[in-house]
């Protein structure tokens, strides 16, 4: 298959190049070669590519800013969904949009599942998920990829750091000591198990909402505690709560995805939580006690 991958250098989207490229033609896309807010260049970019299938990983995803910059949000979330989906139909193509669990308001405290009615809290979950509706009915050919707590090798173009590079760097800064919240519940997910997954999932003609996520939860003192223990660290390590960090944006203090859909298609082979970050750090940092970041 020709594959067209929109935010090709960003945390996800390298990793969906890395795995795509092993068995297709990729076409990387990055913020230079189309901005999916504008709808002629997107279809004009896509049609001289010919794909099978286009992946779009674009997103305004820095929560806060959303709040304070809504038109950008809507306008990469939004509108772009629709540019990609309205393309992608012209063309006959597959389209795969990738949005959030923030789309759910965390008051089930169960794990959601696809069909779960969304309640979002804030302007980037509304705008993620006005890209779902766009996606889901502006092109026949689609699947809505939820996703949640990502991190990867590259880091994030928007962000910068994900959560452990940020942990990491508060340690490596001689901090006595590290708080993290133990009241926000999730299922954190590295972006390469999410693309080797996407790629099974495009075998399929099942098209519709998938949830994608390790197996398991845990809220981000659990998640950051196996790190520590990983890399034997031996800064303290203590508990907090959502409401010692104040914010402006209200998040889902429980987010946990429940891979129903890929259950159903019996290619669900996401690793859980903790199997795929020990693996991920002893790739990314092989030496336990020599932490730093270049």
């Amino acid at each position: 298959m020709k594959i067209a991958i929109i935010g090709a250098d960003g945390q996800l989207g390298s990793d969906l190049v890395r795995v795509f490229s092993e068995d297709h033609a990729v076409h990387p896309l990055t913020i230079s070669d189309v901005r999916v807010e504008e709808a002629d260049r997107v279809l004009r970019v896509l049609t001289a590519i010919g794909p099978d299938a286009v992946l779009n990983t674009a997103a305004y995803h820095r929560v806060p800013d959303c709040e304070t910059h809504q038109d950008t949000a809507w306008q990469v979330n939004g509108r772009g969904a629709l540019n990609v989906a309205q393309a992608a139909e012209a063309l006959g193509v597959v389209n795969v949009y990738f949005s959030t669990d923030y789309v759910f308001d965390g008051s089930k405290q169960t794990p959601y599942v696809e069909t779960d009615c969304p309640n979002p809290q804030s302007v980037y979950a509304a705008t993620k998920l006005l890209g779902e509706y766009f996606t889901r009915n502006y092109s026949a050919r689609h699947f809505v990829v939820r996703i949640s707590g990502i991190y990867g090798r590259t880091p994030s173009l928007v962000k910068g750091d994900n959560f452990i590079t940020a942990i990491l760097r508060q340690v490596a800064s001689g901090r006595e000591e590290i708080r993290v919240v133990d009241d926000e519940i999730l299922s954190p997910t590295p972006t390469l198990e999410i693309a080797r997954n996407t790629l099974s999932l495009l075998d399929q003609a099942d098209f519709g909402v998938y949830h994608m996520t390790c197996g398991g939860a845990c809220s981000w003192f659990d998640f950051t505690e196996v790190i520590f223990e990983t890399l034997q660290i031996e800064t303290p390590l203590v508990r907090c709560s959502v409401s010692d960090f104040p914010a402006a944006v209200k998040r889902p203090a429980y987010s946990v995805l429940e891979n129903a859909g890929l259950k159903r298609l019996g290619i669900d082979r996401m690793p859980h939580w903790e199997d795929a970050l020990v693996r991920f750090i002893r790739e990314q940092y092989p030496e336990p006690g020599r932490y730093g970041l270049s």
